[in-house]
């Protein structure tokens, strides 16, 4: 299916993105302002995976680094474009279609700047169907799609391309030089054909941030419960409903790091863990969710979704949980991003509470 995305859609996508995000992936605000920008110069258009060519050259574009970054640190059109530009150089054939890496933030309007800038359709789909702290941490990884060549650039006009041995490597070559170009780059990487693209991404990703953005601002309009309309859309659930009495944030080696506290009536309390992202949600001592399954933070009435950076003392807020795509839960997924990668001694649990073990391999990279 072939659609446009004009202005009007920015708003409802960039509220989706930012529930879909999990609390990382930079401020909507933002990345709605530069979408909105690159749109006046004429509307984007948007094909589903069925109709991408097999032969076609897919990039995704994105931003690197810590989001708490961005709200001192603006990209510009040129940076945004700069990457793929430079790729287009580096592989020597043209680029034909722009995908995102992650529906999270500003990340899911990044590539709409991009692709209205340069001319090209933008793919209704991403990468990960949520978001997630590092580069690698795609499911293309998991089908033996290389994230190098990978290409970035800073609002100073520095660029580069990377060729490495394999995505992990990419991470961490590329996140130092993020750090150095002041924790936020632009970036575009993971060339793949339309045939990977098909096997590898999340179909549907940008028409369901639409989707959940509209059904938050509609629940409000018919003085019904925004919260209650995203946990249905998702098939989640709500985990907490209270106050954030503390939170604990530093940006360090190029993401934002920390937890918060929010209290609940009586003594009940919940705890977020976050690198960039919400990764483990813990109720009184429990675990409720961790990794790779979602867990987002939404004001508790207007059901405005609240990333990592912007939450303060005082808030009162509620809670959720949704599932991933089940790919996240195979094994190779969980080694890659379940909570024993990012330092924490406890299986994977599901959205409902349930352990996550990790079936087989689904990949094809896995299975190689």
């Amino acid at each position: 299916m072939t659609w446009t995305i004009t202005a009007e859609h920015i708003d409802g996508l960039a509220r989706g993105a930012a529930v879909l995000g999990t609390g990382g992936g930079g401020d909507p605000y933002i990345g709605a302002l530069l979408a909105r920008q690159a749109l006046a110069g004429g509307d984007v258009t948007v094909v589903g995976l069925e109709e991408v060519p097999d032969d076609a050259v897919v990039l995704f574009v994105a931003m690197m680094g810590a989001p708490t970054v961005m709200v001192e640190k603006l990209p510009s059109l040129d940076e945004v474009v700069e990457p793929v530009r430079a790729l287009g150089v580096h592989l020597g054939r043209p680029i034909t279609h722009i995908a995102c890496a992650e529906v999270g933030g500003v990340n899911s309007t990044i590539p709409i700047a991009a692709a209205a800038a340069l001319g090209l359709p933008l793919i209704d789909a991403d990468g990960m169907g949520r978001a997630f702290p590092e580069l690698q941490m795609v499911l293309p990884t998991l089908y033996g799609v290389t994230a190098s060549p990978l290409a970035f650039s800073d609002e100073k006009g520095n660029t580069g391309v990377l060729q490495t041995v394999d995505n992990a490597w990419t991470e961490r070559i590329a996140r130092v030089a993020c750090v150095e170009m002041g924790c936020s780059v632009m970036i575009s990487g993971f060339s793949m054909s339309g045939t990977q693209a098909r096997d590898s991404l999340v179909s549907g990703s940008l028409s369901r941030c639409i989707e959940i953005g509209q059904a938050i601002v509609g629940a409000r309009e018919e003085k019904a419960d925004p919260v209650a309309a995203a946990v249905a859309l998702l098939n989640g659930r709500e985990l907490f409903d209270g106050k954030v009495v503390d939170v604990q944030r530093a940006t360090t080696t190029g993401f934002a790091r920390g937890r918060a506290r929010i209290d609940g009536e009586g003594d009940s309390s919940i705890t977020l863990q976050f690198q960039n992202e919400h990764l483990v949600a813990e109720k009184d001592g429990q675990v409720l969710a961790t990794t790779p399954d979602l867990i987002m933070v939404l004001e508790g009435e207007s059901g405005e979704p609240i990333t990592t950076e912007a939450l303060r003392y005082g808030q009162r807020v509620r809670v959720i949980a949704a599932p991933a795509d089940e790919r996240w839960h195979s094994a190779g997924a969980l080694a890659m991003v379940g909570p024993g990668y990012f330092g924490y001694d406890m299986p994977a649990h599901r959205f409902d509470g349930t352990i996550s073990v990790g079936h087989g391999a689904e990949a094809a990279g896995e299975a190689a």
